[in-house]
């Protein structure tokens, strides 16, 4: 098996392809049937290629008149000044084209871990997947992420072939369903054969300028090499028995994962790319609840300076007009949108409507956030409730206000922390705004007012997350803030089962609030990398109490769990149970929750205390003259090595290590290598601290 560059699929009917030399407006982009339609993602490991697929998608489609280079800053999807300056993805960007009569909608995704939310939300709302491997690296840390994401929300992925096949069994545990295999490798890497039609497709560079634009297509005959010809007929045979007339069918079912040849770089192989995309993945589904009626799903948010906040939705179903009211059931609130536009990048275009099945760009939303529901009415939405209930068998008790609402985004939890401030106290209120309108764009940056110094503390994703987030505030808003030392977010456990009851008893005004509440702790596993922390009721409480007093204690346990008792971190890994709640005749709900609060805090000191430190996975490619400079100073670093593989001339290096032992490692393997290696980081786990790191870790807080 030869190893390839970089895109993907093959198609039925190959010809000579050239485009003309008028550039298409997105005017013109054909609005067809939802059976034509593509919502897709292009997803990978930072550098394996996503952006330049992307660029020559647009070129090769006709809405670009020049192909774009990642190295020059000039493609069209990586319009950020940032992104241009350091030539990585860092937001997600959509665009819409058409290709052979069919409306894609495309979305490019960063490759960093540091922006993994990006990628989160994107396949949330799309529905097949185009997943680039880089050539050399084959299957990295990075792409096991976001497959993992496709994997959770069900989407059916292509593959390029840019390592081996058994790499993508192996890794990725998919069913890899070969349909081309690559001319040449590297340098020599003339084109593919298409598997399905026999056919032989070259792209004959013949000079350095050459766009790839045409190709040749012809059958493979008894003249062509001997080997390529047995190599043929045995991949032939091998797809023969892997459904050949059912790619499409194992392919949206993901029971497999097409699997092409191509080199985006070298301008070859991303046609039949595009004829894979509307060949095998799939069209959108409609949500059968809200019928006709308007549904659709809030995903990305930006601002800009003249039109004020613009959101992204992907409509499920009905219509979306501008000038029209829109109701958004999480915030159970009305707004007018203004203007609807087409996303392309960071240029757009207004148009009249857009139909379902299609991803739309909104002025004038300005409550709506990530993960809302829009709807078209508070009717409708009543009413999409009564068919859910109607197909669930379930009856609508009295009182109870059901709605139908997409489930949302998950944002993962920060893992660095740092103080930001002002240059002087007048700009504070332009640094909150800025720090609003950023948070609201990007839900994984939390902001918080430390309550003991009263300084702004920034938590993000990690170094680089942060570091962009600071520039922006620059050279966007105008404020040169200063950033105080990255800290780690670490969180807290406890480390016994313990019980404890308090009593509220408070006069305010005329009214006497009493209330006494029996509750117990204990540990529970905390290997998982999100919140583990969990409530219930005893049986006999649970069925007693109403549930205006549930939601109060629900309320103290939670803002409970915000601040551990040994250092104020998050708890992770506790479970709570309610035993009894006892109030006396009104005693407001607020009061309930102060003293669930109160007794969470008595009986998590008497469980005892536990910090829980972020450990990352680890991987390092490096040439094998410098691997034993990188395992030494990982050794200093409390790292632990899983593995050492070989990959080409290259040592990769498989870790663990904690996060605090990770800042600045970039600057420090670069000169411990001369440049010539590269990292990886994503979170594995919370691990409990050693006791002696732990005691420097109190002292250290303590100010000691």
């Amino acid at each position: 098996m030869h190893s390839i560059a970089d895109s993907v699929r093959s198609s039925l009917l190959f010809f000579m392809f050239t485009v003309i030399d008028d550039v298409k407006s997105l005017r013109a982009v054909v609005n067809p049937d939802i059976s034509k339609i593509r919502n897709i993602g292009i997803m990978a490991h930072i550098d394996a290629g996503k952006t330049t697929t992307t660029e020559r998608m647009l070129y090769y489609s006709g809405y670009t008149r020049a192909l774009g280079d990642v190295d020059d800053g000039d493609t069209v999807t990586d319009f950020m000044a940032q992104e241009r300056e350091r030539g990585i993805t860092i937001q997600s960007a959509a665009v819409t084209f058409d290709w052979k009569s069919h409306r894609i909608n495309l979305i490019d995704t960063p490759g960093h871990v540091d922006f993994t939310l990006e990628v989160e939300r994107a396949l949330r709302v799309l529905d097949g997947a185009v997943a680039v491997f880089d050539a050399s690296a084959g299957v990295e840390a990075q792409t096991l992420t976001v497959w993992r994401q496709a994997e959770k929300h069900h989407v059916p992925c292509v593959l390029t072939q840019h390592f081996s096949i058994e790499s993508i069994r192996q890794k990725l545990k998919a069913n890899p369903v070969l349909l081309q295999i690559p001319l040449g490798s590297g340098k020599n890497f003339t084109g593919v054969v298409d598997l399905l039609t026999n056919q032989k497709l070259t792209w004959q560079q013949r000079s350095m300028g050459d766009d790839g634009r045409v190709f040749e297509s012809k059958p493979l005959d008894q003249s062509d090499d001997p080997e390529l010809l047995q190599e043929v007929s045995e991949a032939r045979a091998a797809l023969i028995e892997q459904l050949q007339e059912a790619v499409r069918r194992v392919t949206l079912a993901r029971k497999g994962v097409p699997v092409l040849c191509g080199s985006s770089l070298r301008n070859k192989g991303v046609q039949p790319l595009l004829d894979a995309i509307v060949a095998y993945l799939p069209a959108p589904s409609e949500r059968r609840w809200y019928k006709d009626d308007l549904c659709a799903l809030a995903f990305k948010v930006l601002h800009d300076k003249q039109r004020g906040p613009l959101v992204f939705l992907r409509i499920y179903s009905g219509t979306l007009k501008p000038q029209t009211a829109v109701h958004n059931i999480n915030r159970n609130n009305t707004e007018r949108m203004s203007r609807l536009l087409v996303p392309f990048a960071d240029q757009h275009v207004e148009i009249p409507s857009m139909t379902a099945g299609n991803i739309a760009l909104t002025v004038g939303l300005k409550q709506t956030v990530t993960g809302d529901t829009i709807v078209s009415s508070k009717a409708s939405a009543a009413a999409a409730a009564r068919r859910a209930q109607d197909d669930s068998g379930m009856g609508k008790k009295r009182g109870e206000h059901a709605a139908v609402v997409l489930s949302g985004v998950e944002v993962p939890d920060p893992v660095f922390f740092c103080t930001i401030e002002p240059p002087t106290m007048a700009k504070q209120a332009d640094l909150e705004n800025a720090l609003n309108c950023l948070q609201r764009e990007d839900p994984s940056l939390k902001v918080r007012v430390d309550p003991d110094s009263g300084q702004t503390v920034l938590c993000g994703m990690g170094e680089l997350h942060i570091e962009i987030i600071h520039d922006r505030i620059r050279r966007e808003y105008g404020i040169e803030t200063h950033l105080g030392p990255l800290q780690v977010a670490y969180r807290e456990t406890i480390l016994h089962e313990a019980s404890a009851t308090d009593t509220l008893d408070r006069t305010i005004g005329e009214r006497r609030h009493i209330v006494t509440v029996e509750l117990s702790v204990r540990p529970v596993d905390i290997s998982s990398t999100t919140d583990s922390c969990k409530s219930a009721f005893t049986e006999e409480d649970g069925e007693q109490l109403s549930q205006e007093i549930k939601d109060a204690v629900e309320n103290g346990v939670q803002s409970s769990y915000l601040q551990g008792p040994l250092l104020g971190y998050p708890l992770q890994g506790v479970s709570t149970l309610i035993q009894s709640v006892n109030t006396e005749p009104g005693t407001s709900p607020a009061m309930v929750s102060a003293c669930v609060s109160r007794c969470m805090l008595k009986a998590l000191r008497l469980a005892g205390g536990q910090v829980l430190e972020p450990v990352m996975s680890l991987e390092v490619t490096v040439e094998e003259e410098h691997l034993s400079s990188v395992l030494g100073d990982l050794a200093q670093r409390r790292g632990t090595v899983r593995d050492i593989q070989s990959r080409h001339d290259n040592k990769v290096l498989l870790a663990t290590v904690p996060l605090a032992e990770m800042m600045g490692y970039s600057t420090i393997l670069r000169t411990l290598t001369s440049g010539n290696a590269t990292f990886s980081l994503e979170l594995d786990t919370y691990e409990a601290m050693n006791p002696q790191d732990q005691n420097t870790l109190l002292k250290r807080m303590a100010g000691l």
